[in-house]
């Protein structure tokens, strides 16, 4: 306490000095971490305490923006779990995206009650288009830059879904695609690669959508996880020549549907014991085992098994220690549910480049909080499943 004391008061010796007020914001806000992080960790920085329940692990960079100038900041790591300061408000450029897209809206005349009710609780009661036009060109610079940057290295696992949200076009009202690709690297970390807005979901759409990442430099993909749509697979197989992956959870769905309500157990549990097996050929045994007890009472979900044995048990051919990320898209369904929840609010967009600021400015948020997280899959095996030497994607510049 006494260095810190010591520092405060070399800065308020300073007076009229036109850099004080921010270097007392940043040394305000660097003790604030300091104090936290030694809550967390039970005991002060270098401090024996039987106390201590986690201990630091350096430090990471951080350029804070504020009104009294950009502030660097030394963020705190810890050796278990992640920090970060509540502060610096990670969700800031999502929320202002949203904002943007209300302004928009408000300004082209689209202003439902819904709407209005929201501006005023952002404190807004009116915009011009001057105002709307600079804050989306700020927040599209960005966005563009984060969509467009080149793609390197290996990413032998590719999840691609989409989700639909409503727009206007020519005085109408009609619901568009929004696609998004994650992928991982041979380091074993986790990125947005990609998003494209469209009107259907047909094979042509992502087909451009997947020679766009292969432009950027996307390569080494080897599996393609996704749900059952024709126009994935047959674009899946024509750019990228990758495994496709049938999700097991819509595959379950879809199953499921062929029993009844008091079945649909029975069924699930059946179906379950193909992927406790512990290698591909006795899942695959013991699918067919499964359609054959189940064809007789079921025949269209016998013949269901019967077409989707390949494409379901896909990820079985890969290094097992990955087998509970590739069976399925659910990393894909958080994200796409997080999408539904913010364009939720919004309702109808007003157009193509509105989602785009919106949905890009999540995913650039989402892509930050995923590279500060440890790595999303085991190094184990990867090394199997790339063309390359490993190298992983640089952070995109903000």
């Amino acid at each position: 306490m006494t260095t810190a004391t010591m520092a405060l008061t070399e800065l308020a010796e300073k007076g009229a000095d036109i850099d004080v007020l921010r270097q007392m914001v940043q040394f305000m806000a660097q003790r604030l971490m300091e104090l936290d992080v030694e809550g967390r960790c039970g005991a002060g920085y270098d401090e024996k305490s039987p106390e201590r329940i986690n201990s630091r692990n350096g430090y990471r960079d951080r350029l804070w923006e504020t009104r009294a100038g950009s502030v660097a900041l030394k963020i705190p790591k810890l050796r278990q779990g992640s920090y970060f300061p509540e502060f610096l408000e990670p969700r800031r450029t999502a929320e202002t995206a949203l904002t943007a897209v209300i302004q928009e809206a408000y300004v082209q005349g689209i202003s439902t009650r819904s709407v209005d009710e929201l501006v005023k609780a952002l404190g807004m009661s009116g915009v011009s288009k001057s105002q709307v036009s600079r804050l989306c060109a700020e927040l599209d610079e960005r966005v563009g830059a984060f969509l467009n940057r080149q793609i390197e290295g290996d990413w032998p696992y590719l999840w691609i879904d989409a989700t639909y949200v409503k727009t206007r076009e020519a005085g109408r009202i009609v619901s568009v695609a929004v696609i998004v690709a994650v992928g991982v690297n041979t380091d074993g970390q986790r990125e947005v690669l990609g998003l494209k807005v469209g009107a259907s979901e047909a094979e042509p759409f992502w087909t451009e959508f997947l020679r766009s990442l292969n432009r950027r430099g996307l390569r080494g993909v080897k599996l393609v996880i996704s749900d059952s749509h024709e126009g994935i697979k047959a674009a899946a197989a024509k750019v990228l020549k990758a495994t496709w992956q049938r999700c097991r959870v819509h595959f379950m769905r879809n199953a499921l549907a062929h029993a009844g309500k008091t079945q649909r157990r029975m069924v699930s549990a059946a179906i379950g014991t193909v992927f406790v097996q512990d290698s591909a050929e006795a899942a695959r045994a013991q699918w067919r085992t499964v359609a054959d007890q189940l064809r007789g009472k079921f025949p269209k979900l016998g013949a269901l098994m019967d077409e989707a044995e390949n494409d379901v048990l896909a990820f079985m051919t890969f290094p097992r220690a990955h087998w509970s990320q590739i069976y399925s898209t659910n990393p894909l369904e958080r994200l796409n549910a997080e999408i539904k929840r913010r364009t939720n609010v919004v309702g109808i967009f007003p157009n193509d480049a509105s989602i785009v600021r919106l949905v890009g400015a999540m995913m650039l948020e989402q892509n930050d909080e995923w590279s500060l997280n440890r790595r999303y899959m085991q190094l184990e095996g990867l090394q199997t499943v790339s063309d390359t030497v490993p190298t992983r994607l640089s952070a995109v510049a903000r």
